[in-house]
């Protein structure tokens, strides 16, 4: 693919939810084109949508109606083991609280997806400990989570998500439960692995995260909206 084509197009996105009696519409007929080897930060409050539109991205969800096509294909379309091969070849995940196995070392967290691909063990853990040294824990490899700082953890998770090398990496507030420091050196992380090539989209309530993006999309009420509109909304807000 060549940069500056369209590598996540979606088009009249809709997805509504059943909170018992109420229903909610996280997203609101949203149309979005991200570019190859962009890197997008999307902002909004709590319960704009953003999350949503980044579960429909890495096909964890999907839409009440509207279409959504990554890279040549329309996840719309897939059924759920398409889905499973898609979510493991193309999308590397990263959440805000890490979501590592507790009871794993930093290098077999990294190496445990890989089971799933039959990838063996040796090449497994060879490919794992790369990943950590990558990631600046060649040091911490053998420590389980509990033994490392928040920081630490989310580098662990980030070289997780590499591990099938995909080209598309889905971050959610990957810097939440951080410090200042360990977020600034996590978004330095996910800055030089879109210089690498990959498309990176994060949810993200950081604004310092706007300074690492090539595009920073505000959404509001399940839409995409101007900046001056978003501003507005906040000031109200307050």
């Amino acid at each position: 693919m060549t940069p500056n084509t369209s590598f996540i197009q979606a088009t009249g996105l809709n997805r509504t939810f059943q909170m018992g009696q109420t229903r909610v519409q996280a997203l609101a007929g949203l149309d979005l084109s991200v570019e190859a080897g962009s890197f997008w930060a999307l902002m909004g409050p709590s319960g704009s949508g953003k999350s949503t539109l980044l579960y429909l991205m890495g096909g964890l969800d999907r839409p009440t109606a509207g279409t959504i096509v990554v890279d040549g294909q329309t996840l719309t379309a897939l059924d759920e083991n398409a889905l499973a091969v898609y979510r493991r070849r193309t999308v590397g995940f990263v959440f805000q609280s890490f979501n590592l196995v507790p009871s794993l070392s930093a290098l077999e967290n990294v190496a445990f997806p890989m089971r799933f691909a039959r990838v063996p063990r040796r090449e497994r853990f060879q490919r794992a400990q790369a990943l950590l040294q990558r990631v600046g824990l060649a040091d911490r490899m053998y420590h389980k989570p509990t033994e490392l700082s928040g920081g630490q953890q989310q580098r662990v998770a980030i070289a997780r998500s590499l591990v099938n090398e995909p080209s598309l990496i889905l971050a959610d507030e990957p810097t939440g439960n951080l410090d200042s420091s360990s977020g600034h050196s996590i978004m330095q992380l996910l800055a030089e692995l879109h210089a690498g090539g990959r498309t990176v989209v994060v949810v993200t309530h950081d604004p310092r995260m706007a300074n690492y993006a090539t595009d920073t999309v505000h959404m509001l009420d399940g839409r995409i909206v101007e900046e001056s509109e978003y501003q507005a909304a906040l000031v109200a807000g307050d």
